[in-house]
């Protein structure tokens, strides 16, 4: 089990009060064009959990949560390419406004994926908010409208992300070496 004093070696590469200005940033703007309706925000667990709990509160609308899980990495460092859908949506979104909620977007192949099967669902509109980019997002299929701050290629851990499970605790983004 990774102790806190053994995730301190790790180097920051984004700080606590960076992240939290830059969730603040995305629910205003979400807030905006937002203002008359109710999003459906659906996360993508596990690593979503963090930033889409403080994007919520950061929001001045009221929106609605959901959560899939998918796998794509299961215990490595790399994507395997092949999506899984380990627990769906359980709400209809038929005619509704949703807001895909993701921590990180890498190689867009699980949002990709999920657009694809929320499509199939009759959703009034769908955007993407993402906490963390790595790299462009020039070679993407589909649009990312919310981005909270763009990233290295490097493999990060903390705020929500993880390695084999470890690291999720962390309030701040650091590198794993």
């Amino acid at each position: 089990m990774v102790r806190y004093k053994d995730s301190q070696e790790l180097p920051v590469l984004v700080e606590e009060p960076v992240i939290r200005e830059a969730v603040l940033r995305l629910g205003r703007d979400i807030s905006q064009d937002y203002a008359s309706k109710t999003p459906l925000l659906i996360g993508v667990l596990k690593g979503c959990f963090v930033f889409m709990a403080d994007l919520a509160r950061a929001l001045t609308v009221p929106c609605e949560v959901e959560f899939m899980r998918l796998s794509s990495y299961g215990a490595g460092a790399t994507s395997s390419g092949v999506i899984h859908v380990i627990s769906d949506i359980q709400t209809s979104i038929s005619g509704r406004d949703i807001i895909i909620v993701e921590d990180i977007v890498d190689s867009g192949t699980t949002i990709s994926f999920l657009m694809e099967h929320l499509i199939s669902h009759s959703p009034a509109s769908i955007k993407v908010c993402t906490m963390f980019l790595k790299g462009s997002r020039a070679n993407f299929p589909f649009n990312l409208d919310y981005v909270g701050m763009e990233i290295g290629a490097e493999f990060v851990v903390g705020y929500g992300l993880d390695y084999a499970e470890q690291y999720r605790f962390l309030p701040d983004l650091r590198v794993l070496k």
